[in-house]
């Protein structure tokens, strides 16, 4: 049997029945109310009927009033009070495990990372900002330091969103702690400049992560999974990097975590969207597993699995990195927007290779993000029942994602103006 196929037991006890996962993408899909709908509902159906092991939700908020995008999914302490909203959330988690799949919710906070638009204040480690070049710049604004009191509110707010994921059916929670959301705000030197207990030293950056661990692994039950996604490294000059990353996995050792994901980047850096530092496109071969030599230096300091997740196309680099021993489960985020059915197809040894589209913009943010805008135009086909684009139009699928998301900000305001009265 090919390495891919072979159950993997996490710590937990849970049996996942292959090595590939479906990763997390930001969907940007919820219903009026920042709730799971039907069209979600539909596209997590896809994704189950396509045979991955373990499917990983795109991140969920714990807080309503800090959301990466306006479409967000929110889910907080009192959320299922209401019949229809559990109802809801049952619904997109009985979808996603029809086909015999573990599902985990991905948990996050975006902290700084929150659009301007959307009008709520951003909060951080520090008062800092969202470095981005040209109008890009506008995008975010200046973000207040976080008071102990605050922090300790939003630690809980993780918990309550945890444990809000299992009585909503979900197998476990992904804590996201990469891509420059909130607590990789607190382990970044960069972006964390206090001097109290969360603050200087790594023990004490890092003290944000793993208080949320713990206050997750408290909260639910033994064999619910807790998992976290970890940067390798942010990719800036003075920043945190692989050194800092095996120290982290190393404390998450003791903490009853049943996996590790392991990516990189930032809104700040372009590596999380298959570029290269200076923001030039990097080679196909370099694309290909890009965090795949930082899973291997953080591996030997692990004791629980480690995924690694970042332009996976090829059945055949999946097989090599399995091989290697590095790491145990692999994540395909991406190439998922354009085929949903690649783990039964690997199965069944055919579409070995799935072809991305190329945008052959010269601006590398505007190059990312139109990339991601194809990927979602393809999500939210899916969602309404139709089949993925091969190659969806880039500068139309940029425009399309900014109707959407104008539409998506009055609605999301007008929800916070309802719960506020």
């Amino acid at each position: 049997m090919s390495n891919i196929f072979k159950p993997l037991t996490l710590p937990n006890g849970q049996v996942v029945m292959n090595r590939l996962c479906k990763a997390a993408m930001e969907e940007n899909m919820a219903d009026k109310g920042q709730i799971p709908g039907p069209t979600l509902v539909n596209l997590y159906q896809k994704w189950a009927d396509g045979g991955a092991g373990l499917i990983l939700t795109g991140n969920v908020m714990v807080s309503p009033t800090a959301m990466t995008g306006p479409g967000g999914v929110y889910l907080g302490d009192k959320t299922l009070a209401e019949k229809d909203n559990r109802e809801r959330f049952e619904t997109w988690s009985s979808a996603a495990k029809s086909r015999g799949a573990k599902v985990y919710m991905q948990i996050s906070h975006p902290g700084r990372q929150i659009y301007a638009t959307q009008g709520t204040e951003p909060v951080s480690a520090s008062a800092t900002r969202v470095k981005m070049e040209g109008p890009a710049e506008k995008m975010f604004d200046h973000a207040r330091a976080l008071t102990s009191d605050e922090i300790r509110g939003i630690i809980k707010q993780f918990a309550d969103t945890a444990h809000a994921a299992e009585i909503s059916g979900f197998d476990g929670v992904q804590i996201h702690a990469a891509h420059g959301y909130l607590i990789a705000q607190f382990l970044s030197p960069l972006t964390n400049l206090r001097d109290d207990e969360w603050g200087g030293s790594l023990d004490n950056r890092m003290k944000f992560l793993l208080e949320v661990v713990r206050e997750v692994r408290a909260r639910v039950e033994p064999k619910f999974g807790v998992a976290v996604k970890l940067n390798s490294a942010d990719f800036q000059k003075g920043g945190y990097d692989v050194g800092d990353a095996k120290k982290v996995v190393e404390w998450l050792n003791g903490e009853s975590v049943d996996f590790v994901e392991i990516s990189g980047g930032s809104y700040e850096s372009a590596a999380m969207m298959g570029m290269a530092e200076d923001g030039r496109a990097q080679s196909t071969k370099d694309r290909e597993m890009y965090f795949l030599d930082f899973a291997k230096d953080i591996n030997a300091s692990a004791n629980m699995p480690l995924m690694v997740t970042g332009g996976v196309t090829k059945r055949s680099s999946v097989e090599s990195a399995l091989k290697s021993g590095d790491v145990e489960m692999i994540g395909i985020a991406r190439a998922m927007g354009y085929n949903p059915n690649i783990p039964n197809d690997w199965k069944e040894g055919k579409n070995l290779e799935v072809a991305l589209p190329e945008v052959n913009w010269k601006n590398p943010l505007f190059k990312g993000l139109a990339n991601m805008a194809m990927t979602k135009m393809n999500l939210y086909r899916m969602g309404d029942g139709r089949f993925p684009l091969r190659k969806p139009k880039p500068l139309l699928s940029v425009i399309a994602q900014q109707i959407k998301n104008s539409l998506q900000t009055k609605r999301y305001k007008k929800w916070l103006e309802n719960r506020s009265s």
